[in-house]
């Protein structure tokens, strides 16, 4: 727990970092640069993860220390002992594998490994490690997380789901970890996905933590059962997910909407943004945000039910419109709102699937569904009234003309012509990507 908590304040990003300390991660950690990558998303760059962990590893350690094991100015000593338990919690942080051998361990049972015992000074009778010769082991092994995503950008698969159009995914970056360790989960990560419609529905997501950056003005479908889901730094997107197992994080994203089944949701730094959410636990808003909408899970697809079985999610219970304040200005409820019914319609995923999933899972509250109900009947009066106008064909061909000029304009006027375009499939032929 104190490493938890010691890692995030130096998260937090201040005007007072000399006095504070380094950020996490460091920008002066001095860390060598991803070639071709520029350091805009230091959060993605694990090689500064690594130098926050080298430049912090003795702080951390004497965090763990036991009162009788620091000196009178609460520092470590040559003769400090860590103890079995400490170098568990430091497992919070580190894991990796033995040799040749692909499974990956927690750090205190690699330290445990007889082998490592005289590079890490573990004493059998006191059950614990000589904290320098452990530092010092610790430093020699420390790597880059293989599994993490500048390794991700760097040597993963790179997949396209989209047609490559000229001035839109030119700098698009969607690739995926290759499954090397069977049980780690794989990571994708797409990034720069400007004004397009991706969709995917494979055994490529099944899993998958998903990795989300400044992806602007484009509709996003992810259809399989996730592990995790981060969206940051995006604008003026749709983003359709399947089930998430864990947690859905969003932070910096402007006029966004997320649609999503999930067992968490947590905000952070949005503006404007609506959440579509089936969750049985309370949304969490963290510190930042402004104008948030809350409203229930409205869309479906053939195989969501499948999925939600896949990940353990049901539809009770569901705590959409519960959501909890979880930063400093935490009495101030103006920061969200839950949509008004007025506001809502439902959502229809515009692809074709096998599966028996029919209609939203769970239904919708009693108010939305009154409001649905309504429109439904407006729209079936107005058929009357066309049906009994009695209009010759010459008049029924002008009136269609007329409904199909409105509706271009309606589609313009609210930028839902780029989705419909979007969806036209690319002509036979051209080149796409398999994932």
């Amino acid at each position: 727990f104190l490493l938890f908590l010691f890692v995030q304040q130096l998260h937090k990003v201040s005007l007072r970092t000399s006095l504070l300390g380094d950020e996490w991660p460091s920008p002066r950690a001095g860390a060598a640069r991803l070639p071709g990558k520029s350091s805009g998303n230091k959060n993605w760059n694990d090689q500064e993860h690594r130098a926050f962990v080298q430049s912090h590893l003795l702080d951390m350690l004497e965090l763990l220390l036991e009162p009788e094991q620091l000196s009178a100015s609460s520092h470590c000593v040559p003769s400090s002992m860590v103890s079995l338990e400490a170098v568990g919690a430091l497992s919070l942080l580190l894991e990796g594998c033995v040799g040749s051998a692909r499974a990956v361990r927690p750090l205190h049972e690699l330290a445990l490994w007889p082998p490592c015992h005289p590079h890490n000074g573990f004493c059998g009778e006191a059950r614990a490690f000589s904290l320098p010769r452990l530092e010092s082991w610790i430093r020699s092994c420390l790597t880059t997380n293989p599994l993490g995503m500048s390794a991700c950008l760097k040597a993963g698969r790179k997949l396209a789901w989209a047609q490559q159009v000229e001035g839109t995914t030119r700098r698009a970056k969607i690739a995926c970890s290759a499954r090397v360790v069977p049980e780690v989960s794989p990571m994708v990560i797409m990034s720069q996905v400007y004004k397009q419609t991706l969709a995917k529905s494979s055994d490529t997501l099944v899993g998958a933590h998903v990795r989300i950056h400044r992806c602007n003005e484009s509709f996003i479908y992810l259809l399989s059962p996730l592990r995790s889901v981060t969206i940051e730094k995006c604008r003026n997107s749709t983003f359709v997910l399947g089930p998430v197992e864990t947690v859905v994080h969003v932070q910096s994203c402007d006029n966004i909407k997320v649609m999503v089944v999930c067992h968490r949701l947590s905000l952070s730094s949005t503006t404007g943004c609506t959440f579509y959410t089936l969750t049985p636990t309370q949304p969490l808003i963290l510190s930042g945000n402004r104008a948030v909408s809350f409203a229930p899970f409205h869309t479906h697809y053939p195989m969501l039910e499948d999925h939600m079985a896949h990940v353990g999610l049901a539809t009770l219970p569901n705590y959409w419109d519960s959501p909890m304040l979880v930063c400093k200005d935490s009495g101030d409820m103006s920061v969200f709102r839950l949509l008004p019914p007025s506001d809502f319609y439902t959502f229809v995923v515009p692809f074709e699937m096998e599966g028996d999933t029919t209609e939203t899972p769970g239904g919708l509250p009693v108010e939305y569904q009154e409001v649905l109900s309504q429109r439904e009947h407006k729209v079936q009066a107005w058929q009357r009234t066309v049906k009994e106008a009695a209009l010759t064909k010459d008049q029924r061909k002008q009136f269609q003309m007329l409904v199909e000029n409105k509706f271009y304009e309606w589609l313009v006027q609210t930028g839902n012509r780029q989705q419909l375009d979007s969806l036209v499939p690319p002509a036979m032929g051209s080149k796409q990507a398999a994932g």
